[in-house]
């Protein structure tokens, strides 16, 4: 510490008179030098660099329980810390918030912030966001190595049946787990499909038959292909119920409800075909089996059970409601305004097929998306004008919210290959420190990865071994003054 005016610098400083707003303190953060004045620090006392200035009274072993070094001869505090992260944080004392630079961990920065003692609170809104979702990531990293943690744990203590319903859910969930795994998916895809294929051969007229009573219905070659299609979904679905760990979760996920979907509808209208006419009207009966039967359709999506691709393309669309939000708007803005023009200039002409307004909103639809069906037109000069004008607007404000899409899509189809890599690195890191004797046991490893996820540092000390966490000589030649490490760089 160095005193205002003062040429003399004893080796601790017990005079507590000299503690004043003139009081200046000299920090070394990563080989870059700052000064600070006591009158800034002393706006927040809570703070590590606010509490320097009172540790040269507690001695040594005060000093030391701040920084990681102590100059008597240079009256500087060393910090083993990262300087870019340090710069940022005094912007607390000089404007009162806080915003990380470009290219700096935000868990580091949080870990950082943490060591200095300055809340969370000061970190600007926006900087808070990049906090969030990093954690989030680090939260899915954590449920991804359990996951595989789990699969590869066999807990003694486990009753037989605990076990068998473990291997059976790893069977159909999880096609990456074994051989025979991959051909039960593949064999589930194929099953999706030749069932989808049934149903659109179903309605050609010429691959169908007459009942008794004249009336047309599928081939009962088709109908035996889709019940044993129905028969493998229904056992598929009733296995990975029981096998589920979590049945309530299980039950209310939306693609086992499209599981659900895409079975019911052929309980239901057999139900009703041998016992709904002892009920209602068998045109009635009728009726509802083909309604039902519309309902087939739900088991497309079951394809996204097997398919990454169509994963990543919901997941996108669900984090792109805003882009499509303001699409919708665009259009709907549009519609409004191009069929009004349109209905107003055609009332000229004798032929007019603009009747009314909301009539018009047709026209204006296929117009806009550059669908054209050609069943209504303008026949004036002005409604023409004004369809030209409508059908370039209307790609306009279809493109506009098209690229923010598609970088949607880009960035989660990226997010998750590195999440996944990250996963796979975890294991092997965790793998190295059992191999070095580090670790103690793979649920051990777990809770200390869930755990760095929930409190902020995701680089567990036992789960990293490049995690700085290793004795070393400090600048001063006094050996006797060791610290620990405690950077995240």
């Amino acid at each position: 510490i160095k005193m205002a005016g003062d040429s003399r610098f004893p080796d601790v400083d017990t005079d507590r008179s000299e503690k004043n707003e003139e009081t200046e303190i000299v920090v070394n953060v990563g080989g870059v030098r700052q000064v600070f004045y006591g009158d800034n620090l002393n706006q927040y006392p809570e703070t590590r660099l606010a509490e320097l200035i009172n540790c040269l009274s507690g001695g040594y072993d005060s000093i030391f329980s701040l920084c990681d070094d102590y100059d008597p001869g240079k009256r500087e505090f060393y910090f083993d810390r990262d300087p870019d992260a340090f710069k940022c944080i005094i912007d607390v004392y000089y404007f009162g918030e806080i915003h990380m630079k470009k290219g700096i961990c935000p868990i580091c920065f949080k870990n950082e912030m943490e060591f200095w003692k300055v809340d969370l609170k000061f970190l600007d809104d926006c900087c808070k966001t990049h906090l969030s979702e990093k954690k989030e990531e680090l939260e899915e990293i954590a449920r991804r190595v359990q996951l595989i943690l789990d699969d590869l744990g066999v807990d003694a203590s486990e009753s037989r049946w605990k076990r068998c319903q473990k291997y059976i859910w790893k069977f159909l969930e999880k096609p990456e787990s074994s051989y025979p795994a991959r051909v039960i998916a593949v064999l589930s895809f194929l099953f999706i499909l030749t069932s989808s294929i049934v149903m659109c051969v179903g309605t050609i007229p010429d691959l169908q038959v007459a009942d008794a009573k004249g009336n047309r219905m599928e081939h009962p070659t088709l109908d035996s292909i889709e019940t044993a299609c129905i028969g493998w979904f229904t056992m598929e679905y009733v296995l990975r119920l029981i096998s589920s760990p979590n049945k309530l979760h299980f039950a209310l996920s939306f693609m086992n409800i499209v599981d659900v979907l895409a079975i019911l509808p052929f309980y239901v209208s057999l139900t009703l075909t041998h016992l709904g006419a002892k009920l209602m009207e068998l045109s009635n009966v009728q009726q509802a089996v083909q309604a039902l039967r519309i309902m087939r359709i739900a088991r497309i999506f079951k394809l996204a059970r097997h398919s990454s691709g169509l994963q990543t393309l919901t997941y996108a669309l669900k984090r792109s409601f805003k882009e499509l939000g303001l699409l919708l708007m665009y259009l709907a803005v549009g519609i409004f305004v191009f069929s009004a023009l349109g209905y107003t200039m055609e009332q000229s002409h004798p032929e007019t097929l603009f009747k009314s307004i909301p009539q018009s909103f047709w026209w204006a639809i296929i117009t806009m998306t550059t669908v054209g069906y050609g069943d209504i037109y303008p026949k004036t000069t002005l409604g023409k004008l004004n369809a030209a004008i409508s059908f370039l607007c209307g790609v306009i404000a279809i493109a506009l919210p098209i690229h923010p899409i598609i970088n949607n899509f880009v960035r989660y189809y990226n997010k998750q290959r590195v999440l996944e890599t990250a996963a796979k690195h975890e294991l092997e890191l965790m793998e190295l420190n059992s191999a070095e004797g580090k670790a103690t046991s793979s649920k051990s490893e777990l809770d200390d990865l869930a755990r760095g996820s929930e409190e902020g540092p995701f680089y567990s000390s036992r789960l990293k071994v490049s995690h700085s966490d290793t004795f070393i000589h400090l600048l001063s030649e006094e050996k006797h003054y060791r610290t620990r490490l405690r950077s995240c760089k």
